[in-house]
């Protein structure tokens, strides 16, 4: 019974201890008022530097609704498993690609598709002089004034690097990009290329929606406006490549069919002319065998032309259709740097860093002083 009673008497003061204990912080947080308020105050004033200094940034958008990568079937599962974009396989009506919406994110990311996208031709709003993206990023990027600084370790590194790295011998133009073998700076290149453009599918909708994000708006716009162009070039390419391979297969045919004609007409008719007034029926027959291998020629040209026909018919209708809900324009505000965001972490890391200061690391140096100074 002692020992219990004793028990109960430890945990009772425990909640007046804690209230004692936020009392106590909440008195020192108040007298140490003005230090936060420096601190915040200081706060204030690198978040307005950070959102001035911070070089604005435009994003142009397109939204569009590609057609439907699986066939409509009998039943109604398939239209389900599109919008769950899941696979549900059927051995007569559905037909599925390999390249999902959900894939076209990494294909616009890939090494192949960024490529493309270094020589397009661009101009700044305030600027009519034409050139290439890849040239825009390069050497019309502004850049905060602490970047130079942070920069400045690496650039003296890749400076001290070069040093000792054995020069190229032939330099690599425009036109002789590798995909394979990508040097530095066309790596860099396409990754910041990269960074600068978003694609967002949306599964339920089935719409992709295309950001691209430059400090011209202008550029924004040409960018995102050429991506989308791109990209549609590049799924209509997979999609249709079956159909013009056969379309190519089909006006060979068609071109040896012709061939076997007209060399069949010309046989025919070199026979008839020479053989003009004879009655034998030697003649008579060979002139009829020839005709009839004419008449077949024909025949076959004409198969073969019809196959041609449909073979069109075929790609045109595998071919893509998208629908461009929202084209792209030319943003008018810039959608970064957030400046209000800015201000406000700034405030918050500094009131919530001058609070720890206050309440833990200021005790804890002034312990640990006065141990050092007791050891002395």
């Amino acid at each position: 019974m002692n020992s219990n009673t004793a028990n109960e008497e430890n945990v009772k003061p425990l909640p007046q201890e804690q209230e004692i204990d936020l009392l106590e912080l909440a008195k020192k947080v108040w007298n140490s008022r003005k230090l936060i308020l420096k601190v915040c105050g200081i706060g204030t004033l690198i978040g307005l530097i950070i959102g001035l200094s911070t070089p604005k940034e435009y994003t142009a958008s397109t939204l569009i609704a590609p057609e439907g990568y699986r066939k409509s079937s009998s039943s109604g599962m398939n239209a389900l498993a599109d919008m769950a974009d899941i696979d549900i396989s059927s051995s007569t009506t559905t037909e599925r690609d390999a390249i999902y919406p959900s894939l076209y994110p990494s294909i616009v990311n890939s090494t192949p598709f960024l490529i493309r996208l270094f020589n397009i031709k661009i101009h700044e709003q305030r600027d009519s002089t034409t050139i290439t993206l890849s040239q825009y990023l390069k050497e019309h990027q502004k850049k905060p004034w602490w970047s130079t600084i942070t920069s400045a370790p690496f650039r003296l590194i890749g400076w001290t690097m070069s040093l000792f790295s054995e020069k190229e011998e032939v330099e690599k133009t425009k036109h002789t990009i590798d995909p394979f073998r990508l040097t530095r700076e066309e790596a860099g290149m396409a990754g910041t290329i990269a960074s600068r453009i978003n694609i967002e599918v949306d599964k339920k909708k089935r719409t992709i929606t295309i950001f691209v994000t430059m400090q011209d708006p202008l550029v924004a716009a040409v960018v995102a406006d050429t991506v989308g162009a791109h990209l549609k070039e590049y799924v209509t390419e997979y999609r249709t490549a079956k159909a013009r391979r056969i379309l190519e297969y089909a006006k060979r045919l068609r071109q040896e069919a012709q061939m076997e004609y007209h060399k069949a007409q010309k046989e025919y008719t070199r026979y008839a002319d020479a053989n003009r007034g004879l009655v034998k029926l030697t003649s008579r027959a060979e002139l009829a065998k020839l005709e009839n291998e004419m008449n077949l020629a024909l025949v076959t040209y004409k198969q073969a032309e019809q196959q041609v026909q449909v073979a069109i018919a075929k790609v045109e209708k595998v071919r893509p259709v998208y629908t461009v809900i929202q084209p792209v324009q030319v943003p008018l505000r810039p959608s970064k740097p957030q400046k209000m965001m800015i201000l406000m972490a700034c405030i918050f890391l500094s009131g919530a860093g001058s609070v720890g200061w206050i309440l833990f690391a200021r005790d804890f140096l002034k312990n640990m002083k006065r141990i050092a100074f007791d050891r002395r």
